[in-house]
């Protein structure tokens, strides 16, 4: 095995106790990185659920409708406005990142 890929034993401990089952170290590994991306998925989610709750439109209704503007760019919409940004960006990531992994997973 290369090196620069061992894992020390306390890790590869902590990793069978975390993904149990018969699965090489590389579907472990990739077992927890789908993990991670469904975790920022389900955060992504919920701001945007959360603001398309609050506003009562879709982003995209947001930005067409201009209501930062209508607001006379106020902060907590301004901020609002970031982080529905961020969190569409994000999902539209995750989800890419996520179809990438699967693809490869099956090969």
């Amino acid at each position: 095995m290369n090196p620069s890929l061992e894992l020390k034993q306390q890790t590869q401990e902590f990793l069978r106790d975390t993904v149990p089952g018969e699965q090489d170290l590389d579907a472990k590994v990739r077992h927890l990185i789908e993990a991670e991306y469904m975790r920022q998925l389900g955060h992504y989610r919920r701001v945007d659920l959360t603001l398309t709750h609050k506003y009562g439109m879709t982003f995209n209704d947001f930005l067409e409708q201009s209501i930062p503007r209508q607001k006379e760019y106020s902060w907590e919409v301004e901020q609002d406005a970031m982080d529905w940004e961020t969190a569409m960006g994000g999902m539209a990531t995750v989800e890419r990142k996520l179809r990438a992994l699967r693809e490869t997973t099956r090969e």
